[in-house]
């Protein structure tokens, strides 16, 4: 896991650094914690919440995607006066996190923030390292699904490295891993398991596709391949170190991540699910999915609909040139910039909604005012835009 670290000097400057971490019942503590003291981080746990307990009482449900989950962390980092509150879910792959503003109050960044600044980080470091140059940078991928924000589509633009988009579900990442790995010579190949990190990044970055970073909006990151799958152990060692850099500058992970929006342009992402139970539910869940295919919208909120993908019955290549597998997913590209997306859950009785928007600066990084009127303009876009699509919602059922 340590092998995740990209510049272990820079931990001495956040070694002042307090963390509370929770496990929340789950199976996160049995390294997080010991990992985070090992590499030198004040890491207090939630006490309550260390034992592992499939009844998981202290909480309505362990995710750390839900604010609720990580009160009691947050409880006692006020307590504590600590910087940052790690909570990963009961089977440890995925990571949600509070940190400590200007102003010292602590907040929430979300998973497509929390996946934008390490994806960024890593780019940026290896390029600051020489790992990556403008010789071999064509060999060097950061991989997304399509419902993750296009922040970073944009960091990776900028660097002039390629970033492919995969559908909802960390096992496409994987599968990528897979692909890249068989595209190497077949005597690298039968050693490939025996390879150090070190071997593995050279290898790709002369002949194959090296894999910076992956990650998907519902709070799950990858750094590396010897796991091939989303993996909170090593998200969290990945975050506490770009929290030591963070620190290192000053700077605290709010203004970091607005000195990237400044760059790269202002991302919002707004997710949303409606519930419809039962029998009378999943009918009404396959109406909206026939309703969107045959009858998509030619206008939303006032803008025309530039485009409309269909995943479940287009032919949809990814960037490799890959085609990807049929799903139940549309996409609607707005001639003012903003998109949305539906797709019924594959779990739960639900209709998953995903709102875009974005402001990117013409020419120059964005200044204070200018970032601020960015995301005044892009938050209140997407609550306009999710007015109409519930009540256009209303309007197909009804139909």
């Amino acid at each position: 896991m340590k092998d995740l670290l990209l510049e272990p000097t820079i931990l001495e400057k956040g070694a002042s650094l307090k963390i509370i971490f929770s496990a929340l019942h789950g199976t996160g503590g049995v390294f997080c914690p010991s990992l985070l003291r090992d590499l030198g981080f004040q890491c207090q746990t939630v006490p309550e919440q260390d034992e592992p307990d499939g009844r998981f009482p202290t909480v309505e449900s362990p995710n750390p995607e839900n604010a609720s989950a990580l009160k009691m962390g947050m409880d006692l980092a006020e307590k504590e006066g600590a910087d940052i509150v790690i909570a990963t879910d009961p089977d440890c792959d995925r990571m949600g996190v509070a940190v400590r503003n200007r102003a010292g109050k602590l907040v929430l960044i979300t998973g497509n923030q929390i996946g934008s600044l390490m994806a960024w980080y890593r780019i940026d470091t290896f390029f600051k390292q020489g790992v990556i140059t403008d010789a071999n940078r064509d060999h060097a991928v950061l991989l997304k699904t399509f419902v993750t924000t296009d922040l970073q589509n944009a960091i990776a633009d900028a660097y002039g490295i390629r970033c492919t988009d995969t559908l909802t579900g960390f096992k496409y990442i994987g599968q990528k891993l897979l692909k890249y790995e068989q595209a190497l010579r077949r005597e690298i190949q039968e050693n490939y398991s025996d390879l150090t990190e070190q071997e593995i990044r050279d290898v790709h970055l002369t002949q194959g596709s090296f894999f910076v970073f992956g990650g998907e909006e519902s709070y799950g990151y990858l750094g590396s391949e010897f796991v091939r799958d989303k993996d909170a152990n090593g998200a969290v060692i990945m975050f506490a170190e770009l929290a030591a850099y963070a620190k290192s500058r000053d700077l605290t992970l709010v203004e970091l991540l607005d000195e990237v929006y400044a760059r790269f342009g202002y991302f919002l992402e707004v997710n949303k699910s409606l519930e419809f139970a039962g029998a009378e539910g999943a009918t009404k869940i396959q109406r909206l999915v026939s309703s969107y295919a045959l009858h998509p919208p030619t206008e939303a909120d006032g803008a025309s609909v530039r485009s409309v993908r269909n995943f479940s019955s287009d032919d949809i290549y990814d960037a490799e040139g890959d085609l990807l597998p049929k799903e139940n997913m549309m996409f609607f590209y707005l001639a003012d910039g903003r998109t949305f997306a539906c797709r019924p859950s594959g779990t739960e009785p639900k209709m998953k909604y995903y709102l875009f928007g974005n402001r990117r600066p013409q020419v120059d990084p964005f200044n204070a005012e200018q970032l601020a009127d960015a995301k005044e303009q892009v938050d209140k876009g997407l609550d306009k835009l999710w007015e109409w699509v519930r009540a256009d919602i209303d309007a197909r059922l009804n139909a």
